[in-house]
């Protein structure tokens, strides 16, 4: 569990990463969360975008991709949200929580 000031930390570190991922009309597939999941273990912090095709609520969906991957839940805001998880590989250059 992270703190309000950890969280306010990833969310400004977030707003300079672009999404790397998108959810669309197909919303979770075991393909997806893989993919999130990967990029998670690889960056630790990653936006998702929600393309307008996707029938999905941006809020609930962070909380249940959050989780499903066990990782934090740190922003959703319209179309984009950001979840944080640390990673476990060694190797990785790791976000400096307070």
């Amino acid at each position: 569990m992270i703190t309000s000031k950890q969280r306010a930390k990833l969310r400004s570190l977030a707003t300079k990463i672009e999404p790397i991922i998108q959810i669309g009309h197909k919303e979770l597939s075991e393909n997806l969360l893989m993919q999130i999941d990967g990029a998670l273990e690889t960056r630790e912090l990653v936006k998702i975008s929600i393309l307008q095709s996707a029938d999905v609520d941006g809020k609930s969906l962070v909380n249940e991709l959050a989780s499903v991957l066990r990782a934090e839940p740190v922003a959703s805001i319209g179309s984009k949200m950001v979840l944080y998880r640390k990673s476990r590989k060694t190797g990785v250059k790791h976000i400096e929580l307070d």
